[in-house]
């Protein structure tokens, strides 16, 4: 799923361009993806490497995958909801959450279940329209609850024998984009974007 869709031809994407590219995924696995409504991550192993830099005033550096954050704005131009909820307390994955216009994230979480019920009411949302991404012990209980969980292809044993899907993709190297496209695609909706943005 992770290989770029490329070579259209006539304005449209061949049913086996798209089949390539979806290459993998479990029939059941695309139909819990079309229930989605809200799409949750965690941050630290999925939008990042996991790795933490310091320099010498102790300033956190982390790197974003680009490709994560384009699919942001496209999600919610077609009414599903994303937002971050994450273990760690850090003023740069606030910074980025806010640069990429998250509908909400919350930061140092200690009990992420209890967070995702926050969040479902408030969005009136149900268990089997949120989908989650996470790759540690600190997201099981929100894995083990959600229509759609994935975790990265570098995830934790244990956690990745709990989840719908595992991507194709280690964390920080583009997992959100290919589970934001997932989602797109099993609502019908990734060939129609392609289409208009070609026509641009």
């Amino acid at each position: 799923m992770s290989k770029l869709i490329t070579n259209l031809t006539n304005n449209t994407v061949t049913n086996r361009q798209m089949e390539n590219y979806l290459k993998g995924i479990d029939k059941s696995v695309y139909e819990k993806a079309a229930k989605i409504k809200l799409l949750i991550t965690d941050v630290d192993g999925v939008l990042t490497d996991g790795g933490v830099i310091y320099d010498d005033h102790y300033l956190e550096l982390k790197k974003f995958n680009v490709k994560d954050g384009l699919i942001v704005k496209v999600l919610q131009q077609h009414g599903i909801k994303i937002g971050a909820i994450t273990g760690r307390n850090s003023p740069v994955v606030r910074s980025r959450c806010k640069e990429l216009g998250f509908d909400f994230h919350y930061h140092g979480v200690r009990d992420k279940g209890e967070k995702l019920e926050e969040v479902l009411e408030d969005f009136d949302i149900a268990l089997e329209e949120c989908a989650y991404i996470g790759d540690d012990l600190i997201d099981l209980p929100i894995i083990v609850r959600v229509g759609l969980s994935v975790a990265p292809l570098d995830a934790l044993p244990y956690v990745k024998e709990e989840v719908d899907l595992i991507s194709s993709l280690p964390g920080g190297r583009g997992v959100f984009r290919e589970v934001g496209d997932l989602i797109l695609s099993a609502k019908g909706l990734l060939e129609t974007i392609i289409h208009q943005l070609k026509e641009k």
